[in-house]
């Protein structure tokens, strides 16, 4: 089966939207072994999206269309199914009473705009969706199947997992491709790709992607054919990786992170932390308490950012800091163990340096950054980095090392080189 995507809207032309339901059409498409031949994103534009909707009739089998479903005059997905294949659009009773009840459940009376959602190609299949007003739209045309879907990611989501799945599962000729990830902290792209070169003549190397990210390298691993025979050879190789590159590597799938597996580390060793921070002001406690259920573990955090909050906050000597530098192993460490004394945890993290783009020195020139994990019974680990790059690209590395140092000391594993 061949196939191809079209983004419908206006703003994601510009620069403040990303199409990422593509990305997650994509996936789907893959793990089925649907060969996708072509993306395209159109603007709010009748003529463009109804000629190539034509055009892609014969050249592929499968059309997935997302966006232009909702109700106001920007979308115009509907005009264009009717333009491209000279359909009427017709009301479908049905959809404008889950409108009404949708609305009604919530004390409103439903917008005349609102209507236009119940409008059906002659001939289409309409799909419920759930997380939304507007429907989804099934329509076969000259041997090639449409499935226009909203926009809106989480309804799409919804879509997906109720009716395009099952759809493709129907016709799935048992060759589908799925990718495992693999996922490593703080340690360089080009001493990644040095551990793992044994697996690209075991594994081939066009099953395996190396995708570099701040602070974080990704390796993925492509498998194709039957779903039984994929799971093995993922499971073989995300293990055979997980040898090459050793304690660097934390995890397994996309939502895996830094912190959610942090915060499975705490949890199971009912272990509590504190955080008291400097240059990042605030960001290691953000993504600590992102991850549900942070309560369990996270007590508190201090932002001190000013010296005199340094002394006043976390109890540290003025005159140590005047004398060695607010950016500096000491106060690092004195800020962990400040945190850990305030709020009484097993584990305090502290962060302090320059994150730029002024108040380097030649000493301690920007992204010079030291970083400290103290538990509560005296044991210490310490490390000063010099991160490059923009401002937030320093803060962000630096609550990345933090987290994969306190990773480190909750797993009794050596500290990244």
């Amino acid at each position: 089966m061949q196939a191809a995507i079209v983004a419908v809207g206006s703003e994601l032309l510009g620069v403040d939207r990303l199409d990422t339901n593509s990305l997650g059409l994509t996936r789907v498409l893959r793990r089925f072994g649907v060969d996708l031949r072509s993306k395209q994103v159109l603007g709010d534009s009748v003529q463009d999206i109804a000629a190539s909707l034509k055009r892609l009739v014969g050249e592929v089998d499968l059309v997935l269309v997302t966006g232009g479903l909702g109700p106001t005059a920007d979308d115009v997905t509907r005009d264009a199914i009717s333009a491209a294949f000279s359909l009427a659009l017709e009301t479908e009773p049905a959809i404008l009473e889950s409108i009404e009840k949708r609305f009604g459940r919530l004390g409103w009376k439903i917008p005349a705009v609102n209507h236009r959602q119940a409008l059906v190609p002659e001939g289409a299949k309409w799909i419920a969706n759930d997380r939304g007003t507007a429907p989804a739209i099934e329509l076969e045309e000259e041997g090639c199947t449409f499935f226009f879907f909203p926009g809106v990611p989480r309804e799409l989501e919804g879509l997906i997992e109720s009716w395009l799945e099952p759809w493709l599962d129907e016709r799935s000729a048992e060759g589908g491709i799925e990718q495992h990830t693999l996922r490593v902290a703080c340690v360089a792209e080009s001493r990644v790709e040095e551990l793992i070169s044994p697996a690209y003549d075991e594994m081939g190397r066009e099953n395996i992607t190396v995708l570099a990210k701040p602070g974080e390298i990704q390796i993925r691993v492509s498998a194709s054919g039957p779903a039984a025979s994929r799971a093995a050879v993922l499971a073989r190789g995300i293990e055979r990786l997980r040898d090459l590159v050793g304690d660097a590597a934390y995890g397994v799938g996309g939502d895996n992170d830094l912190e959610t597996v942090v915060g499975g580390l705490l949890t199971a060793r009912g272990a509590t932390v504190a955080t008291a921070e400097s240059c990042t002001g605030g960001l290691v406690s953000q993504r600590l308490t992102a991850v549900a259920g942070s309560s369990r573990y996270f007590l508190g955090g201090v932002v001190a950012y000013s010296n005199e909050a340094k002394e006043r906050l976390l109890d540290i000597d003025g005159q140590e800091i005047e004398e060695l530098g607010a950016v500096s192993r000491e106060v690092a460490v004195a800020m962990a163990r400040g945190a850990l004394g305030r709020f009484g945890a097993d584990y305090g993290l502290g962060v302090t340096g320059v994150a730029g783009p002024d108040g380097g020195t030649a000493a301690k020139p920007v992204g010079t950054v030291h970083l400290a994990v103290v538990h509560r019974e005296g044991s210490c680990r310490h490390h000063q980095g010099r991160f490059p790059g923009h401002r937030e690209r320093v803060r962000w590395l630096s609550s990345q090392w933090l987290l994969d140092l306190l990773r480190r000391e909750l797993l009794g594993i050596e500290a990244a080189s």
